[in-house]
């Protein structure tokens, strides 16, 4: 049994400070080389340098089908990075995702994650290289990088990788090591490569000129890069930062509300921390005016993130707002930190390009020097063997009378003046392969490989050669993998919104109806113009002035009133020509309506307003004093059976008009039929015709106003045609007591039977089915004449407001 005294301790006193120093400074060292920042020359981090070697090394192209990930982290982990797993393969992952990358070099099959969520276990992923991988890792085996040994000394792997596109340019790097830290954006390939052969032509060139080239980042997600001053600082310093928004528009959302769309969001931004912190700032009550925030993302249509604003909410205010407090606007800063030579390095834009450049020519320099000594060697080979073809019967013999292959050998190097390599290579082949060369191929080969030879000695020899070569590669992989720009450069921060108050002021405005059942509003109360271009959905049927809050009513052929407000309407700008209505809603999406009703008109609900007229389709007409009652919709008329309302106005016209099918026409003063109550159920307005029916009611001002009618046959087999089309001033027809049959207005030609449309204004306009408008007739003042062809099938008619009952 040993003694006490033969483990006798032996303790060595340290200071602690000296350990704590030297021990950290070794950890730093091992993070800033080994893990955290990325080489200058491939833009790699040594764990995705050694992902992308393993699997070339493995094969796992992208010609061959896809392998677990789990597989590639392993033999990554066995041979080259002795750390865990969950490192390795969060690497992989981060080169496959197309948010995260400019250009993936991992294709990844399965879930790889989003900007919000992580990826699946590597056991269920399955991934392979990406064209651009292997771009990176081109020429490895020819001798262009130096290689060491791997961790444990039984393998070898590349310091570097030849990298044929500026990786750290285009996919940028992300990195945080101890004491210091690396951000570098990615950018846009085709103006990376649009830089590198600026400078490669004069490298005395200047920031200025290189920003010509190189204007900004762009990233994958695209979005708007604000203010351009933080971006120059960065690539003259290797330090600076600039604002990124994201991308929105203001969108007609629902019918009865318009909302913010964004289609694209910052770098490394996902909807749902967008989502998450809408809702924490309505629940803080720092944002106010948004209804609904929805993620309608898909793979069809690519980001779509919705903010449903809330009537007389401002949306470009509200977006003004949501830049401020969420990371719909995000800063970026540029921290260009990577290794140059060993040694953590701050790079301004210039000095990053010229350290890809001389990579990339010292690439070239000894993949040249590899492809020259091959072809040397082979042209060494092939005139021995044109030596011994010549003469292929001595060979023979030689061969066949020596003793051993050292006896042949010297005596073939004698007879026919070869040197050891070409006479063992001699010796080596098999007879029936020296046989089958013919003197003709070898020759043919000789100076191919003469050419070839000659090729590469002036790439190495003449400068000029060597950087036309660097600079023909970089176009192929510009033209190969460039897209184009996706981030929009912006130079001041107002562009994206105006800024404004968040409510919507209640500012005055036109809400129209058009003769497609669209309705809208207009954004001020300025005349709607009587002239000038026509477009979609010109043709409006009713207008009244109102204001942006203001309530108003609609009126439908049921004799019904439904409560509508200004603000839940689309706006449509009101400019110099005439108002487009195809931005409007259709009113079946705006309001309540039974099958079969439809809108004929629209009315204000001011008590003091001046008042209501309609007119029904058996030539009843009733006025209806200003009355708001506290229901959603409430009737005011009562109709009889099988009657139905075909107009109604409000009564800003002195004057009330009828027009029939039969072609008669009655106007008189609007003051001769006394008001009633709601429920009264109106008075005779015309008197009808056997068979005949209303076509047109509403006011008019006999001294301004214009009658459109429109003939067509009484049985349309083939569906509706337009007949004649007559325009007559108003003042041709006489004034005639209510409930009488009034004048002919136009004299029906053959196969016409009736009138389909009429119409009575001061600015009469006519459309097709689709909206598209239709040229009408010149005046005729004849107020019982014929009408004239027009091009076209008119299906509505209508009569924009005068600017003399602007608001």
């Amino acid at each position: 049994m040993r003694g006490i005294e033969e483990f006798e301790e032996h303790i060595l006193d340290v200071d602690v400070t000296e350990e704590m120093e030297a021990s950290f400074l070794e950890y730093a060292y091992s993070v800033i080389y080994s893990r955290a920042l990325p080489d200058a020359r491939d833009g790699l981090k040594p764990v995705q340098r050694r992902i992308l070697f393993s699997m070339d090394d493995m094969g796992v192209d992208p010609t061959k089908p896809h392998v677990k990930c789990a597989r590639v982290v392993g033999q990554v982990m066995g041979v080259l990075h002795p750390h865990g797993d969950g490192a390795i393969y969060d690497a992989l992952v981060r080169m496959a995702q197309p948010w995260a990358m400019r250009l993936p070099l991992i294709d990844g099959h399965g879930n790889f994650g989003s900007p919000d969520a992580g990826p699946a276990a590597m056991r269920y992923t399955e991934c392979r290289m990406a064209h651009p991988a292997v771009a990176m890792t081109a020429s490895l085996d020819e001798d262009v990088v130096d290689y060491r040994p791997n961790y444990d000394g039984k393998d070898s792997e590349p310091e570097v990788l030849p990298a044929a596109l500026p990786n750290l340019m285009v996919n940028g790097a992300t990195g945080i090591a101890v004491g210091m830290a690396t951000n570098i954006a990615p950018h846009n390939l085709v103006e990376v490569v649009a830089a590198l052969k600026a400078l490669l032509a004069d490298r005395e060139i200047g920031l200025d000129a290189l920003m010509r080239h190189l204007p900004g980042p762009d990233f994958p997600g695209g979005g708007r890069i604000i203010g351009l001053d933080g971006i120059r600082e960065a690539y003259e310093t290797g330090r600076g930062s600039f604002k990124v928004r994201a991308t929105a528009r203001i969108e007609q959302v629902s019918p009865r509300r318009r909302g913010i769309v964004v289609t694209e969001l910052p770098y490394m931004i996902g909807p749902e921390k967008i989502i998450e912190q809408i809702k924490k700032g309505v629940d803080a009550k720092k944002l106010t005016g948004i209804a609904d925030v929805k993620d309608l993302t898909d793979l069809a249509n690519g980001m779509r993130l919705v903010i449903e604003v809330k009537n007389g909410i401002n949306p470009e205010a509200l977006l003004e707002q949501l830049y401020r407090t969420t990371k719909l606007e995000d800063t970026f800063a540029i921290n260009a930190v990577a290794l140059v030579e060993g040694q953590p390095r701050t790079l301004p834009l210039k000095e990053m390009l010229e350290v890809y450049l001389d990579h990339r020519i010292q690439v070239t320099i000894r993949r040249t020097e590899h492809r020259l000594g091959k072809a040397e060697d082979r042209l060494h080979l092939v005139r021995g063997l044109l030596v011994a073809i010549a003469d292929i019967d001595d060979v023979i013999a030689i061969v066949r009378t020596s003793e051993d292959a050292a006896e042949a050998r010297a005596r073939l190097m004698s007879a026919f003046d070869l040197d050891e390599v070409q006479a063992n290579y001699i010796l080596d082949m098999q007879l029936r392969r020296l046989t089958k060369y013919s003197t003709l191929e070898l020759s043919a080969e000789a100076d191919e490989l003469a050419t070839r030879i000659a090729g590469l000695r002036e790439i190495l020899e003449d400068p000029a050669v060597l950087n036309r070569l660097v600079a023909t590669e970089l176009d192929e992989v510009a033209s190969r993998f460039g897209d184009a720009r996706r981030t929009v450069l912006l130079a001041s921060d107002g562009v994206a919104g105006a800024a404004g108050p968040l409510e919507v002021p209640d500012d005055p405005c036109w809400v129209l109806l058009s003769s497609t059942s669209r309705a809208a509003r207009t954004d001020s109360s300025a005349p709607i113009p009587t002239t000038g271009p026509r477009a979609k959905h010109d043709v409006i049927v009713a207008a009244i002035p109102a204001s942006a809050h203001a309530e108003f009513g609609v009126i439908t052929n049921t004799g019904r009133l439904v409560r509508a407000r200004a603000i839940e309407l689309p706006t449509v700008p009101l400019t110099a020509t005439a108002p487009n209505l195809k931005g409007g809603t259709k009113v079946a999406e705006l309001w309540p309506l039974e099958p079969g009703e439809r809108v004929v008109g629209l009315t204000s609900l001011d008590p003091e307003g001046p008042g209501l007229a309609l007119g029904t389709r058996r030539g009843v007409v009733k006025r209806v004093n200003p009355e708001v009652i506290g229901k959603d919709s409430w009737d005011v008329i009562r109709l009889e059976e099988g009657d139905e309302v075909v107009g109604a106005v409000e009564l800003r016209s002195p004057g009330l008009a009828f027009v029939t099918s039969d072609a008669q026409l009655l106007h008189y003063p609007a003051d001769v039929v006394r008001p009633q109550g709601r429920s009264g159920g109106g008075v005779a307005g015309i008197k009808l015709s056997p068979g005949a029916e209303v076509v047109f009611f509403g006011g008019v001002d006999p001294d301004r106003d214009v009658v459109v009618t429109v003939a067509g046959a009484s049985e349309d087999l083939f569906g509706p045609s337009s007949g004649g089309v007559k325009v007559t001033p108003l003042t041709e027809y006489p004034t005639k007591g209510r409930a009488t049959g009034g004048v002919r207005c136009q004299r029906f030609l053959k196969g016409e039977g009736l009138l389909r449309a009429a119409c009575i204004g001061g600015s009469v306009t006519a459309a097709d089915g689709r909206g598209a408008p239709v040229e009408l007739p010149a005046v005729n003042p004849r107020r019982d004449g014929s009408g004239e062809p027009v091009d076209g099938t008119i299906e509505g008619l209508g009569a924009r407001p005068v600017p003399d009952v602007a608001g």
